[in-house]
């Protein structure tokens, strides 16, 4: 196959020639007698790579299931995602993981990386099968109880020093416990003003701060996942100034949205849709965030994809599910937050949301710069129109977008993994 007509990472035009799963040759006017795609001056960016996705398999098939999930990933530019193991089942055991990772093989649109579970259950009491999932066919890396944070200290040492053996990466969901019962949105004037219970920064940062310190203690791999606060940004910068390993993600969402939507969205006041998990804050952080994601602090944008269906979020504010769908939107998002504010070029944007993620979860196969001898993993995307965000046309089961309705930049025109297209012209293949 050769791909006509296409800039790397936003640079001056070039064709790109596929064979055997590989980039055989970049170059100008490139000859070959397979199938032709024409790029039409489109950029091409290494396949995305999700460090976040709830695939929700197995267990809430009702939401996403492996198959949906990866097909909205894959019209969203991703070549490869990592499943967190809030699943029902947990994936906290050997044969849990190895089901998500054969579901990936027989039924993905990208590649499947299961997440193990930290805690059994992820309660919060026992480690869980670190070793024997790390071992296991899905050769898991990356440890997370999303959506619980391991508020106990040992614990969290235990993990950070058991994962060292096997060059795995504890991400833990910053949010301690007890600062957070029955919070339901950032902590400020407008939550006071619509009288729901408050979620402090300092809930997230104090974690932070305690795991960066264990992580260097111990002289291990800590990721942070959805960074939410400026104090937040101020601390991985401490801690990466003293050289410690430490990473951290922030969702689209993040760098877009802000808390007063709650009270003053389109939909009027209190809408579910905006309720996740950590809350969107104010505009302050939002700058923060842009900010350190721009210089480093922040090394990957990661979608936090969380899918429920209808009547789990269409409810009053105090029972709705916390999360939002993202994979469908996430490069138009940064490409609004980011691209276009002048904050990062397409270069960066590459290295943000394909090398870097790759790298932490390491995923060898992906991230690759394009050139020759590469997997032939990359993404095409048109950064031109601007189009309203219509869920209804969206891959995945469910339908929770903050989204909708926005007019949002750019599209992704074509996937290929390995060589092979799973979306051209925008359409799944």
């Amino acid at each position: 196959m050769i791909i006509r007509n296409v800039r790397i990472l936003g640079g001056e035009p070039a064709d790109i020639r596929i064979q055997d799963g590989l980039i055989a040759e970049i170059g100008p006017a490139l000859q070959g007698d397979g199938d032709v795609v024409d790029g039409g001056g489109v950029i091409a960016l290494p396949g995305l790579v999700d460090l976040h996705t709830h695939l929700r398999e197995p267990g809430r098939e009702d939401a996403e299931t492996v198959r949906t999930g990866t097909q909205s990933a894959a019209r969203g530019g991703y070549t490869a995602v990592h499943a967190m193991a809030n699943t029902s089942p947990v994936a906290d055991t050997a044969g849990v993981v190895e089901q998500v990772w054969r579901l990936g093989r027989e039924f993905a649109h990208c590649d499947v990386q299961p997440v193990g579970a930290v805690t059994v259950g992820l309660d919060g009491r026992q480690l869980a099968e670190l070793g024997a999932m790390a071992d296991s066919a899905a050769g898991v890396r990356v440890f997370s109880d999303d959506g619980k944070c391991v508020s106990d200290a040992v614990l969290m040492r235990r993990a950070l020093e058991y994962v060292k053996a096997f060059d795995g990466v504890i991400a833990q969901h910053a949010q301690e416990p007890r600062l957070t019962e029955g919070a339901q949105m950032n902590e400020g004037v407008i939550s006071g003003r619509l009288g729901l219970t408050g979620w402090p920064a300092v809930a997230e940062e104090a974690i932070i701060a305690r795991d960066c310190l264990l992580a260097a203690h111990v002289g291990s791999r800590l990721h942070v996942c959805h960074v939410s606060t400026a104090g937040s940004v101020e601390i991985l910068r401490w801690a990466k100034s003293h050289g410690w390993n430490i990473t951290a993600e922030v969702t689209p969402h993040h760098l877009l949205l802000t808390d007063d939507l709650v009270e003053e969205s389109p939909a009027g006041a209190y809408n579910p849709i905006y309720k996740v998990n950590p809350p969107l804050r104010t505009r302050a952080d939002v700058a923060a965030l842009r900010a350190a994601l721009a210089d480093g602090t922040i090394d990957v944008v990661a979608t936090d994809h969380a899918p429920h269906p209808v009547e789990d979020k269409e409810t009053e504010w105090s029972a709705a599910a916390m999360g939002m769908i993202g994979l469908e939107t996430a490069l138009s998002v940064v490409q609004e937050a980011m691209v276009d504010t002048g904050l990062l070029d397409w270069a960066a944007v590459a290295d943000r949301m394909s090398a870097a993620p790759a790298r932490i979860g390491r995923l060898s196969g992906h991230g690759r710069p394009l050139e020759a001898g590469a997997p032939a993993n990359l993404t095409l995307y048109d950064p031109a129109p601007r189009t309203e965000v219509d869920p209804s046309a969206f891959a995945s089961k469910s339908r929770n977008t903050p989204y909708a309705g926005m007019t949002l930049p750019g599209r992704v025109v074509a996937t290929f993994l390995r060589g092979k297209p799973t979306v051209l012209e925008g359409k799944l293949v």
